[in-house]
């Protein structure tokens, strides 16, 4: 296991923002980085175009776009492959900085093919491997086929529900990966545990989505459609910057 002693190094935060307040929230906050997405109920997914642009034309730190053209699985279709390397193509021409995305094939492990096509698709973009990853059989094993694949960076809870639980795992992928390619943690990072994280798995770059409930702008509510069920059409989920800058500060002073 890595030390524990304070590692003199910096830690890069990247905050996982699912719009355009969100981003920049995360940006005011101090994040070094933002992962914008859309639909945080799946996890995920490719956001606009009106978004990726309204975010680029806003924000000075740098932006990834995820590429994911639903929620589900990681084994996709021949069209939505092809809508992953259109999106690809919006993502660069609005200026991104990077793209993030996963492929899995049904035996879990990684779509090594469509994956370099995705890279040569994305470049001179950074990469990123999303959790898809924690979706493998055999980790190590497909740490070695993304970098193989020419991947920059994999987001990983080490297989687990969270990086905190992950840490053994991950601190093995980040030997692995030696100079190769980047690990990245996530899954739960906050800012109660991210120097936990960051000490004993070695990681120099985290990953979190530091969202919260607030009640919406609604000052009419429509009680003949309201129910228990329908609790989020007043409210919303939002990243707030003190949020934000308490995870940075604590990543800070590792």
């Amino acid at each position: 296991m890595p030390s524990n002693t304070m590692p003199n190094r910096k830690i890069l935060v990247e905050v996982a923002a699912h719009s355009v307040e969100a981003a920049l929230a995360a940006q005011a906050g101090g994040a070094d980085r933002v992962e914008l997405f859309s639909n945080h109920l799946e996890g995920g997914v490719t956001p606009s175009e009106g978004a990726i642009a309204v975010v680029r034309n806003h924000m000075c730190i740098d932006l990834h776009v995820m590429i994911r053209p639903r929620g589900g699985d990681f084994c996709y279709s021949e069209h939505e492959l092809e809508a992953m390397h259109r999106d690809i193509s919006v993502a660069k021409r609005l200026g991104a900085n990077g793209v993030v995305f996963g492929i899995v094939n049904p035996d879990g492990t990684v779509d090594v093919q469509q994956t370099r096509e995705l890279v040569a698709s994305a470049r001179p973009l950074s990469i990123t491997f999303h959790r898809a990853f924690d979706r493998c059989r055999d980790l190590p094993e497909a740490l070695l086929a993304l970098i193989s694949c020419g991947v920059d960076c994999v987001l990983t809870s080490g297989g687990m529900p969270t990086a905190e639980g992950g840490i053994r795992d991950i601190a093995t992928l980040v030997r692995i990966g030696g100079s190769q390619i980047r690990i990245m943690a996530g899954g739960g990072v906050r800012p109660q545990n991210v120097r936990k994280i960051v000490l004993q798995s070695g990681v120099i770059e985290i990953h979190a989505g530091v969202r919260s409930i607030v009640p919406d702008k609604m000052l009419f509510r429509n009680q003949a459609i309201s129910s228990e069920s329908d609790f989020h059409s007043y409210e919303r989920v939002v990243i707030q910057e003190a949020d934000v800058r308490r995870l940075v500060d604590e990543a800070r002073v590792l």
